[in-house]
């Protein structure tokens, strides 16, 4: 059997906010196996942004272990976090985080400027195959304002996979967006997930989280339930039940 791609063990993280600790995540484990589709829900202050950061590497536990791929990423230096940030995470925001001025091309080629090891023709390779993972190679050359919202966060999400991440974390990558763009964005996530690609989704909406495979709910920093979906939607499906947009 593989190794999983994310295994944590016990996982703690306190904050200190003046003189009281915060106890942000009380305990967790958690496994994530490769080609898993994992939505973590939960209600502000559940600790799921906390959990997210730390599979993200952006912020290290305070006790307990966390292995991403099979390296422990406890006591890695700054430069060994950013690198596994750059070649073994694929981060979706809500918030899409495209340069303004640039096209979707080279916002897509911008994680490969930090690889020594990809050319220039190389790197826009795999940015234009990125693209066209995600339907858009008919919109390479334009930049974020001649985009709609959800356009954007597919650029984001070809952006995400350009250094074929072993994971995809996506942070409310829906938040932004309308129904109808909510669940085309969620045929794209459900497309890379039958390509093998493995998914940590978060999300405070039900109905998106039905579009995974494996809910985690989160409660006062620990885990209340982690349970498969067994009344899985289909995106496409529930693309046809809702009304046609008017001109």
């Amino acid at each position: 059997m593989s190794q999983p791609i994310i295994k944590i063990e016990n996982l703690k993280r306190d904050f200190k906010m003046g003189e009281e600790t915060v106890h942000a995540l009380r305990g967790i484990n958690l496994t994530i196996e490769k080609g898993e589709f994992v939505t973590i829900m939960g209600t502000s202050g559940s600790g799921k942004s906390t959990l997210l950061n730390i599979l993200g590497c952006l912020d290290q536990p305070s006790s307990g272990t966390y292995e991403l791929d099979g390296v422990l990423v406890k006591n890695l230096s700054k430069n060994q976090l950013a690198e596994i940030r750059n070649t073994k995470i694929g981060f979706v925001f809500q918030s899409y985080n495209l340069l303004a001025r640039t096209s979707a091309l080279e916002n897509v080629e911008l994680p490969l400027l930090y690889n020594p090891k990809v050319s220039a023709s190389e790197r826009k390779e795999r940015a234009v195959n990125a693209l066209k993972k995600v339907g858009l190679e008919s919109r390479m050359d334009h930049v974020p304002s001649q985009l709609s919202g959800g356009q954007q966060q597919r650029v984001a999400i070809a952006r995400a996979l350009v250094n074929h991440p072993v994971i995809l974390l996506a942070d409310e990558a829906t938040g932004n967006l309308d129904t109808r763009t909510s669940y085309d964005v969620m045929n794209i996530f459900q497309e890379l997930n039958e390509q093998g690609i493995t998914i940590g989704f978060v999300t405070h909406e039900e109905d998106i989280a039905l579009f995974s495979k494996r809910t985690v709910v989160l409660r006062d920093g620990l885990i209340k339930s982690d349970t498969p979906v067994t009344n899985r939607l289909n995106a496409v499906e529930e693309l046809k039940k809702l009304p046609v947009p008017k001109d």
